[in-house]
């Protein structure tokens, strides 16, 4: 998952309201993304009777960008930005084709910025979390998980279609890519506010024409997210935080409205960062299957992690729990995760993962992972 943190980058100076079309130059298209690829040993308890595979191979093409960008004769800034991936965001079990799984327009300027098609919303893109040190992976949303995170006792596709799934991750996705509307306010002395609504969470990305609407209590809609952030700096320390609050109409009377609320800290210092954030959902379900709404399901996540940069190298160790709980069900994951990366120059990082999880389903049984992968992970 893509760890854009819109909230930090500053926005274009430029006017509000647009003069007569000028002769601006053509925007500049660039390409760029990140593939990532690890070769792990694991050692992982059988759940029942189903065991699991001691070695793996994981291979990671989540963001291959295109970006049309310029700047206009009014000042403003313009542009497209295409996100191509393999399969989904959390469909891990079936090699889809690459498709888009964003795509969105934008208006960049004084008043600040604007952004209408398909792709998170300002709670995903402003929130702060612990961080990253491994090349390509973290605990929060991690890209690489090596531990079984389906109740494996599920012996139908049906009865799965209905059981929770960990989401593993503090970042709001209930609306997710989803085509939406947001804005970003200017950053006035470290604060920034940023607003979306999403009218219909199935609707993603492209389409050949605009015809035809959706029908009405089929899925989650009306998503509003409200999310503000800070990021300054007090002598030697540098501050990022945030909150934000997601509120949805359930698509039926019998499901109760998802909401999330998540709360995310980092400070920098000496080349250190400490980093955590706090996440709950209720009514909500985050699974490879599309459950956008489930009554009764709470789930509460929160992280902690610490990492030491110093010239290419960078080491760190992070720690993540999940735990979700609806009417007579409730399970829970916890993560440890620690090791670290070398820059090797030009987008080129090598590095060391090493994993360990505890799953705990309650009266359907228990099992630990533990892992360990060399990682190679190109950015271009």
């Amino acid at each position: 998952m893509k760890k854009t943190l819109l909230g930090t980058t500053a926005l274009v100076s430029a006017g509000l309201v647009a003069g007569p079309a000028l002769a601006s130059d053509p925007l500049t298209v660039t390409v760029g993304g990140t593939v990532t690829a690890g070769f792990y040993a694991i050692d992982h308890d059988d759940f029942g009777a189903v065991g699991f595979n001691d070695t793996a191979v994981k291979l990671v093409a989540r963001n291959i960008d295109i970006n049309a960008e310029g700047t206009l004769d009014n000042g403003m800034v313009a542009g497209v930005t295409a996100t191509l991936s393999l399969g989904d965001d959390w469909n891990y079990h079936f090699n889809n084709d690459a498709t888009f799984r964003e795509l969105f327009a934008y208006l960049e300027g004084g008043f600040g910025r604007f952004e209408i098609g398909g792709t998170d919303g300002a709670a995903f893109k402003m929130h702060y979390t612990s961080p990253w040190f491994v090349p390509g992976n973290g605990v929060d949303s991690p890209n690489i998980l090596n531990v079984n995170t389906v109740n494996s006792s599920i012996a139908t596709l049906t009865a799965l279609a209905s059981t929770p799934f960990f989401r593993n991750s503090t970042f709001s996705l209930m609306a997710a890519d989803a085509n939406k509307v947001t804005y970003f306010t200017p950053r006035f002395a470290g604060f920034q506010l940023g607003l979306s609504y999403t009218p219909d969470v199935t609707y993603n990305g492209p389409n050949p024409n605009g015809l035809g609407v959706a029908a009405s209590g089929a899925v989650v809609n009306d998503v509003v997210e409200v999310a503000l952030n800070y990021a300054g700096s007090f002598g030697s320390v540098d501050l990022g935080a945030d909150g934000f609050y997601v509120t949805g109409d359930a698509p039926t009377a019998t499901n109760g409205d998802p909401e999330e609320l998540g709360f995310g800290l980092n400070l920098g210092f000496g080349g250190f960062t400490l980093g955590g954030s706090w996440y709950q959902s209720e009514d909500l379900a985050v699974t490879s299957v599309v459950l956008p709404s489930a009554s009764g399901l709470e789930e509460e996540v929160w992280t902690a992690g610490l990492s030491y940069s110093t010239g290419p190298w960078t080491v760190g160790v992070a720690y993540l729990t999940d735990e979700l709980s609806t009417p007579g069900y409730s399970a829970e994951i916890e993560t440890w995760q620690t090791g670290g990366g070398y820059n090797l120059g030009s987008g080129v990082d090598v590095g060391l993962d090493l994993q360990m999880s505890d799953v705990d389903y309650g009266a359907a049984g228990s099992y630990d992972s533990m892992s360990g992968g060399l990682v190679l992970s190109v950015s271009f």
